[in-house]
């Protein structure tokens, strides 16, 4: 793995897209609702232990980053190791690492933390498009 060569405009690029789809899908007109009642959380509301918005917001932007960040480090190593990666192709090498690592990782872990398939796939089904599309960002701004 290299920083070498790392397009820090596209990362940022990437990690905006990522954000702000992510503020999108869990918004109140889309995934939360059906998120929080499929959490069993009838009110739709965090109580005052799971609000906690620093930590919310802040864990959500350091996950964000260091996600996004990933991608463009394997991708940049990739390129300077001679491959050729188009955008088609850093699309899928997030895909790769969005579903592949991403979602499958979490998945035992949340079935034996008692979440239902439904709750694993809205949280993670999120990171693997948004891993995708940073990938093919990554990919362009190289």
């Amino acid at each position: 793995m290299t920083f070498n060569g790392l397009n820090i405009v596209g990362v940022i690029a990437a990690f905006g897209f990522s954000f702000v789809s992510g503020a999108i899908w869990f918004g109140p007109k889309t995934f939360y609702p059906i998120w929080m009642k499929a959490r069993g959380i009838q009110s739709g509301q965090l109580d005052s232990n799971q609000n906690k918005p620093v930590l919310l917001f802040g864990g959500t932007i350091v996950g964000v980053l260091i996600q996004t960040l990933t991608v463009a480090l394997i991708i940049t190593s990739l390129q300077h190791a001679g491959v050729d990666i188009g955008i088609s192709d850093g699309a899928g090498i997030g895909f790769a690492l969005g579903v592949g690592i991403g979602m499958f990782a979490s998945l035992s872990h949340r079935l034996f933390g008692g979440d239902t398939l439904k709750v694993w796939i809205i949280e993670t089904a999120n990171d693997a498009i948004n891993l995708t599309i940073a990938g093919a960002i990554i990919a362009y701004f190289n």
